[in-house]
């Protein structure tokens, strides 16, 4: 799950480009992307939610730590702040 502040829509335009083909090699799902969730409680201070699968943790860190995403993921560190979690839970 990821938590986002965009504060430079151009330059993570390019990271959303070249996000799909990478994300889809590593089996991973999209599961919910939101720009306007509904808050029930607390604070929302972020921009974007993004709520992702993969089959399991082994496959999204080989996904998270290759070198493509890396490269990629530089687009996404440039333009907006994020709190990135794993969940673990029944499906």
């Amino acid at each position: 799950m990821a938590q986002i502040s965009i504060n430079n829509y151009n330059e993570y335009e390019k990271y959303l480009a070249g996000y799909d083909e990478i994300f889809k090699k590593y089996q991973g799902e999209v599961i919910a992307v939101d720009d306007n969730p509904t808050l029930l409680e607390g604070k929302w201070n972020y921009t974007r939610i993004v709520l992702i699968r993969f089959p399991d943790e082994a496959e999204l860190r080989l996904w998270y730590e290759s070198e493509e995403y890396q490269k990629l993921a530089k687009h996404r560190w440039n333009s907006s702040e994020a709190d990135i979690l794993i969940l673990n839970g029944r499906m």
